[in-house]
């Protein structure tokens, strides 16, 4: 008994001595890149940086009600003939009293497959008063307010609006705040420094519509002051949403890029 004991003690160290050499020797886990820009992505800011930014999809004031995958810092990203076509038309705009202001610019794909798995839970309804009241969430594919592709991923499309100057910030949302539908009269609705475009950013509603009949007067002038402005500089804007422009002829026109909006991401380009 003796003698086996020893035997499987020898063969035990052994044991442990060749697992250590293997460990030793195999090649280390490469560690996950993340997916970079490429060079012709730029930071809005470092091509213009008087334009306003409000990134929502990276706070809780969204139709999601909560931080957006893949906007890890809240920055405009676009590629680089879209943001020199943008600074254009805000050197137009301030000459006239306005600034222009982002809301989203580059999504990753990954933003988009949020709001995917987010649209099939049909439980989720936290902010459907404000984005959607009149529309059923199961209704959100078949009516085009949701889609498993989004040209914001592209990199050449950008939601946005026009604050008068001097722009006063805007109010921060509060979660759990009561909330008022996004088609409400402006001094409703949750607070924007936008000039009022009939509808609050993200409405899911036909009166987002850019030519949408019931907008009149000052509101339709205000879009298109926006629309104008833009499709001077070779915007295209999206007859659904008056907010939604792309910059023609895009970049990238083929390509859904999938990395994460921040500094290290397009640093150095």
């Amino acid at each position: 008994m003796t003698g086996l004991a020893s035997a499987r003690r020898t063969l035990g160290t052994l044991a442990v001595l060749a697992a250590g050499l293997f460990a030793a020797s195999a090649p280390p886990v490469a560690a996950v890149q993340e997916p970079r820009a490429p060079r012709e992505f730029v930071a809005l800011s470092s091509v213009d940086p008087t334009i306003l930014q409000e990134m929502r999809y990276t706070t809780t004031h969204n139709f999601v009600g909560e931080p957006v995958d893949g906007y890890r810092q809240p920055l405009c990203v676009l590629t680089r003939p879209a943001a020199e076509a943008l600074h254009r038309a805000q050197v137009r705009l301030l000459a006239r009293g306005y600034t222009l202001k982002v809301y989203d610019c580059y999504r990753p794909q990954r933003a988009v497959d949020h709001f995917v798995r987010w649209a099939k839970d049909l439980e989720d309804e936290r902010m459907k008063k404000e984005f959607y009241p009149l529309v059923d969430k199961s209704r959100l594919f078949a009516d085009g307010y949701i889609a498993e592709k989004s040209g914001h991923s592209r990199g050449s499309t950008v939601d946005l609006t026009v604050v008068r100057l001097p722009a006063w910030p805007t109010r921060p949302y509060r979660p759990g705040q009561e909330l008022v539908e996004c088609y409400a009269p402006q001094a409703e609705r949750f607070p924007d420094n936008s000039v009022d475009m009939g509808t609050g950013y993200d409405c899911f509603d036909t009166r987002s519509h850019t030519d949408d009949p019931r907008i009149t007067g000052v509101r339709r002038a205000n879009r298109q002051l926006l629309k104008g402005a833009l499709a001077e500089q070779g915007f295209v804007n999206l007859p659904e949403e008056w907010w939604h422009f792309t910059f023609k002829p895009e970049p990238f026109p083929e390509t859904f890029f999938d990395f994460p909006v921040a500094w290290r991401s397009v640093a150095g380009h």
